[in-house]
């Protein structure tokens, strides 16, 4: 199988937890990796998500140990919701 990884950055204005995740991360901005795999056997080119890792802040006093989450893509996207929403003044934030 081909795969190919698409890689962009997100940011926190706030501190934020996934479900995947043991603590809160502070806010801040983050590199998300998506791995995709191509179909085979289609006249068109489409791909399968297989995996999307997060990639943590180094923590303080742990120099040059870095984490990364595999994570759910909608979980991510409703934390980011989340945190757009409580830049809007009167906004309602939903919770998980």
């Amino acid at each position: 199988m081909t795969t190919r990884t698409l890689t962009q950055t997100v940011t926190f204005t706030k501190p934020f937890i996934l479900a995947e995740m043991d603590e809160t991360q502070p806010a801040g901005t983050y590199t998300v990796e998506t791995d995709e795999e191509l179909l085979e056997g289609l006249s068109f080119y489409a791909f399968r998500r297989i995996q999307t890792l997060l990639h943590l802040h180094v923590k303080a006093g742990r120099p040059g140990i870095m984490q990364t989450v595999n994570i759910d893509p909608k979980g991510l996207e409703d934390a980011l919701s989340r945190d757009v929403a409580s830049r809007l003044p009167g906004t309602v934030i939903p919770t998980s």
